[in-house]
């Protein structure tokens, strides 16, 4: 099997040995730690089939192709610290021939905590994470990055990624405090923003998330899920309103 699982991680702790586990197969697994503080790097250093480096962050795609350039094969398996293969795609991968010429999608499972989430837009999404690195990368996205695909083919592999991104409430409010600070940091004088924007942005993400995507049928689970939402797209933009007055502060002295 001559795939590479290449995976970037900041303090992985609560997840990152059960995806290693689900890796065992694998003879080579690249774990980049980007300032971990929390002792990931010591559970890496417990499986004889990671590659562990420590490094710089500098935006999620290029942090992620820099990774993958520490990675022995040209296969490359993209998976998160809070992620686990199933047997299934284990088998699929193991067993199946590839076309350099087309990236794969892969179906995730979410949950919070062991609780699977079926509604609130999070199960069953495709996400682009098995390339050739001679042929596509990552582009370069400070934040929701994506493997490139254009003229390239797209194929679903059989098989899941279980995803465990949520292992208690606090993870939503220091994940939106991060992510909502990398976009507004990766959008500042590029987008505008507003004080109404923020908030009905905010707002129409919990209807989404709420009511159309039904995360009511998700009990208490999708009442976080969708107030989430709801507050990360309000800091979203209502930090990027503020950093774009502070450019523009600076440009006018």
């Amino acid at each position: 099997m001559n795939v590479s699982c290449v995976m970037i991680v900041k303090n992985g702790t609560r997840t990152i040995r059960k995806t290693l586990e689900s890796l065992r197969e694998f003879d080579d697994v690249v774990v980049y730690d980007n300032g971990s503080t929390d002792g990931t790097q010591a559970i890496a250093r417990e499986y004889s089939n990671v590659h562990l480096i420590e490094g710089e962050f500098d935006g999620f795609g290029t942090t992620k192709n820099r990774a993958a350039g520490y990675a022995k094969y040209d296969w490359i398996l993209s998976i998160d610290s809070d992620e686990e293969v199933d047997t299934e795609l284990m088998k699929t991968l193991k067993n199946d021939t590839f076309d350099t010429n087309t990236v794969y999608l892969i179906n995730s499972l979410a949950y919070y905590k062991e609780i699977p989430i079926r509604h609130s837009g999070w199960n069953n999404q495709k996400v682009r994470r098995f390339y050739h690195k001679k042929t596509t990368a990552f582009n370069d996205n400070f934040v929701h990055e994506r493997i490139m695909d254009e003229g390239m083919k797209t194929a679903l592999l059989n098989g899941n990624m279980k995803h465990y991104s949520y292992m208690s409430i606090s993870d939503f409010i220091v994940k939106l405090d991060r992510y909502s600070t990398l976009f507004a940091t990766d959008n500042v004088g590029k987008k505008s923003s507003s004080p109404a924007k923020a908030f009905f942005n905010g707002l129409y993400s919990f209807f989404r998330t709420y009511i159309l995507k039904r995360g009511f049928l998700d009990g208490y689970a999708g009442l976080i899920i969708a107030f989430s939402h709801m507050a990360t797209n309000f800091y979203k933009y209502i930090k990027l309103y503020e950093m774009n007055l502070e450019q523009k502060s600076k440009r006018g002295k």
